[in-house]
């Protein structure tokens, strides 16, 4: 049987240095590579701590279009979910670091959960799962 696994997903940032300091600096992911490429480009790859999920790949915008969806990448919905064990813990380091969130943390049916952007307009679930 095959085995199949999404490791990346693309976020179009508008500057490689400004999201991994958010990510890495705020959110506490991990850098995983930074590698230069041709035309100015890098290979930037981060991971939340301890994830053994998929990685963001940070793709610096290269023309207008690609601009114009940073912070859009979504449609306006929540487009990333970041799964953690322990809710609270994160949800204080968050706050404690400059994390803006839009609403109060809630119970669903899915876990406890609230929504926060990045510096670039994406919009993020913190969300604590529970299992089915």
């Amino acid at each position: 049987m095959a085995r199949q696994s999404l490791f990346l997903v693309a976020l179009v940032v508008p500057d490689y240095d400004a999201a991994i300091a958010f990510y890495c600096g705020r959110l506490g992911f991990t850098l995983v590579e930074d590698n230069g490429l041709a035309d100015d480009r890098r290979w930037v790859v981060i991971r939340p701590p301890g994830g053994d999920g998929a990685s963001l790949l940070l793709a610096r915008a290269a023309d207008d279009e690609q601009a114009r969806a940073i912070g859009n990448q979504a449609g306006g919905r929540v487009g990333f979910f970041l799964g953690t064990d322990d809710f609270a813990r994160d949800h204080a380091a968050f706050l404690a670091k400059g994390v803006v969130f839009e609403e109060e943390p809630r119970r669903e049916v899915y876990g406890t959960v609230a929504v926060f952007r990045d510096p670039f307009g994406n919009r993020w679930d913190l969300i604590e799962h529970v299992a089915p």
